[in-house]
């Protein structure tokens, strides 16, 4: 039995070799809010690093021509994509100056922290005229302290964003999903206090324990005092930092497990001082057992469907809670106790509304398709985007997979890639299963062998298969035989084919919803007879934008392969999906 189930300590300590020095639960510190309209400029050849539009600060070049004012330009909504907020920025990729004035009167013994819950791709922040720092990568969260750069008064933030592609980026130069640039998640200003918890983390370790354990930064770390509640559970304990401003606690405790069917979630408080942090924790066990999935040391099936993060019923980079909330609501709509959350870490209101809804979640990183695989600083690259998805949600009882790639090539230098980067996301969360998504298998006169390396390596085989789509007819699906040279858990991660929603056509008419329905009818035959399988999650929930897809007529640079429109209005596949779900909860239930 392959057990992640060992106490947070390990995950929480382990987890500093990421060296990373993040804010836990962002959204439930003291902050201002810096969303809003932001002044935009569009810098195409980069010459604003050059020109330094407005001196960064605000102030007009003294005795200079003035070609650039932030005053007179574009305004740009933050959070949101620059490419749906204007026509002439649809296919944009380049740098954008953003620039936004806001008022502050510090207080006495505060410091102060800003925080950005992601921006694509590259960022350089400046405050006041003074370089805080810069991030590279699209989807994870970055800070910069603030203290000393802020003014009593008028401040001026200017941000730089760029979004072009690169290949030593990831991901790299070619996806299947829109580059939406901009500063796309909020932006906060956090107050704290000289002294202040920084991190902290809770897990539920078989046999009735609850590990925490708590990282005080600041002045004074060391001999810190940090008050521990759950309320719900009648549990209050005390830790006292260490040297380093570090301390764990382990203790007895029986919490209702979270499940799907009953998502339990407890209070949590954290006390220093005058500063009280809270949040709402889950407790459950993830393991496998030869090809099982065990939730809390039961078998589980996951009835599942791919997101990716796009507005409800549009195009757009989503972000707010309230999109979460009809996104995932229309998973469990579905019939869904699963969601695979496409391709790259998706923003925190999704993990936490998931943790609310009780659906389990796979996260993953953009290593995605032949990124520079030979290369180290893009492995270095890997295992950051990696240590800042794992640092915000480490917290979240729904993360039960991290995934590391998406049908990458199958060659000797991605696997040894792949190896290191499963590697250190053992060693940074036990907790949790490794997986990833595979698209090479050798071809057999009857189906499919699951056979390369790489498929040892992971916890949870993911296999992506479009069978009746890019090749075979459909029937033929349902006549595949599976083969796996590995006793292990196996998840359908994306199977499907692409509609025009409202288009019925008939079912030998490629794009029309009838020939949808024939592809998935035939391999749900198929899923039925897989030998290993624990779970699927076909693609995708909603049709989304990609600019590969330029069928006109028909995709019109969307990707067509939805369960719903990009309107969110139900194909005729939605109801055999949900129907089939039914069926497989019923058996699961017997």
């Amino acid at each position: 039995m392959k057990s992640v189930i060992v106490a947070l300590s390990v995950l929480f300590f382990a987890s500093q070799s990421l060296a990373l020095d993040l804010l836990q639960n962002a959204p439930g510190r003291q902050q201002t809010s810096l969303n809003g309209q932001w002044n935009a400029i569009v810098d195409p050849f980069d010459v604003g690093d050059k020109r330094k539009f407005q001196n960064f600060d605000g102030t007009p070049p003294a005795d200079k021509l003035q070609e650039f004012n932030f005053d007179s330009a574009m305004k740009l909504s933050v959070p949101g994509d620059w490419n749906t907020q204007d026509d002439k920025l649809f296919w944009y990729e380049g740098s954008v100056w953003y620039e936004k004035s806001f008022e502050h009167q510090a207080k006495p013994g505060k410091e102060y922290m800003l925080y950005f819950d992601a921006v694509n791709y590259l960022a350089s922040v400046y405050l006041n005229g003074t370089l805080l720092g810069k991030h590279e990568g699209g989807f994870t969260p970055f800070q910069f302290k603030a203290t000393d750069a802020l003014k009593n008064g008028k401040n001026v933030l200017v941000v730089k964003v760029n979004n072009r592609r690169e290949p030593d980026f990831i991901p790299t130069m070619s996806t299947d999903w829109w580059n939406y640039g901009g500063i796309t998640r909020p932006v906060r200003l956090i107050e704290l206090s000289p002294t202040y918890i920084q991190d902290y983390s809770f897990t539920y370790k078989k046999g009735g324990t609850i590990a925490v354990s708590v990282t005080v930064t600041g002045e004074s770390p060391a001999k810190q005092k940090v008050d521990i509640a759950l309320p719900q559970l009648g549990i209050s304990k005390h830790l006292t930092t260490d040297a380093s401003g570090k301390a764990s606690l382990t203790f007895k405790a029986k919490p209702e497990l979270w499940t799907p069917e009953s998502p339990t979630l407890y209070s949590a408080s954290l006390t220093l001082g005058d500063q009280t942090l809270t949040d709402k924790i889950g407790f459950r066990t993830i393991e496998v057992d030869g090809d099982k999935m065990l939730l809390n040391g039961k078998p589980v099936f996951l009835r599942g469907i791919a997101i990716h993060e796009e507005k409800p019923f549009s195009d757009g980079r989503a972000w707010s809670e309230e999109e979460a909330r009809v996104l995932l609501g229309w998973a469990k709509e579905l019939g869904s106790n699963y969601v695979r959350f496409a391709h790259y870490p998706h923003n925190e209101n999704m993990l936490r509304v998931a943790d609310e809804l009780g659906l389990m979640v796979w996260a993953e990183i953009p290593v995605y398709w032949d990124i520079q695989f030979y290369n180290p600083e893009v492995l270095a690259k890997a295992k950051q985007q990696f240590g800042e998805m794992l640092f915000r949600d480490k917290n979240r009882a729904a993360v039960i997979l991290w995934s590391i790639a998406n049908e990458t090539p199958n060659t000797e230098v991605r696997t040894s890639f792949l190896t290191e980067l499963a590697n250190t996301v053992r060693t940074t969360d036990p907790t949790r299963l490794v997986t990833a998504a595979i698209n090479t298998q050798t071809t057999t006169d009857s189906g499919r062998i699951i056979d390369e390396a790489f498929a040892g390596v992971v916890d949870v085989i993911g296999i992506n298969s479009y069978c009746g789509w890019y090749y075979d007819k459909p029937e033929t699906c349902a006549q595949y035989k599976w083969q796996s040279a590995y006793n292990k858990p196996i998840i359908i991660s994306e199977f499907g084919a692409g509609a025009l929603q409202g288009w019925e056509g008939d079912e030998n008419t490629f794009f029309s919803e009838a020939y949808q329905l024939r592809v998935f009818k035939q391999n749900l035959i198929m899923l039925d007879n897989m030998p290993h399988l624990a779970g699927v999650s076909p693609w995708l929930l909603k049709d989304f934008r990609a600019a590969r897809r330029p069928l006109a007529g028909v995709q019109d640079y969307w990707n067509r392969k939805g369960l719903l429109s990009d309107q969110g209005i139900k194909k005729q596949v939605w109801y055999l999906m949900q129907d089939w779900y039914a069926k497989k909860e019923r058996e699961h239930q017997r």
